[in-house]
């Protein structure tokens, strides 16, 4: 074989891989999708045909506080990520360019929890992995960002700015929230509506 046929050769078995990469991928996005459809159309048959299920299933879900991040975590487990070709983003090994823990310089009692004294203009890190599930004003707390953590622990960063968070985004722990107005960074810890000690996560 000389060098011509050698190189022909590599490129159609280059090409050949391509290919079955790509039918791989194609079949994962697919067969997800397909997952989510017939899951969403069994419990929407269900739901019609059983009055009571229908009843429970409102007040459970909708009434309640259901943890989407939980939901995800059981998602991404089972079968990977719903996002289309994040798999190989992952195994291309992607550094975290933002991975911090909190910082604070002291702490005390405000409102339904606690105020900590940062450096202005702060970086705030996420605490839990979780679910954005609120970004927009609280009173009392000015800008605040809300995320639902896999624990059910709903932590609220209030007095934030420049996030560029949006809601039902899936954040990691130690991610960046966004960061302080001034020195000033509020938490809360709520499970099912519940306000929880601050100082049993701190």
């Amino acid at each position: 074989m000389d060098i011509d046929e050698l190189k022909k050769h590599l490129k159609n078995k280059k090409i050949k891989e391509l290919k079955e990469e790509n039918n791989y991928d194609f079949s994962k996005i697919l067969s997800r999708f397909l997952i989510v459809v017939i899951l969403t159309l069994t419990t929407l048959i269900v739901l019609r045909s059983n009055s009571k299920l229908k009843t429970s299933f409102y007040k459970n879900v909708l009434e309640k506080n259901i943890t989407f991040a939980k939901i995800n975590k059981v998602f991404k487990n089972k079968f990977g990520s719903p996002i289309p070709f994040s798999d190989k983003l992952e195994k291309e090994e992607l550094k975290t360019v933002f991975n911090e823990k909190l910082k604070y310089n002291s702490k005390s009692k405000y409102l339904d929890g606690v105020k900590l004294k940062v450096d202005n203009n702060y970086l705030v890190p996420n605490l839990e992995d979780g679910v954005v599930v609120f970004i927009g004003k609280k009173d009392n707390y000015g800008n605040t960002v809300i995320v639902e953590g896999v624990d059910g622990v709903d932590v609220w960063y209030g007095n934030v700015k420049n996030t560029s968070l949006k809601p039902y985004d899936y954040v990691k722990k130690g991610s960046l929230i966004g960061e302080t107005v001034n020195n000033n960074l509020y938490l809360i810890y709520k499970k099912d509506g519940k306000v929880l000690n601050y100082e049993d996560y701190l």
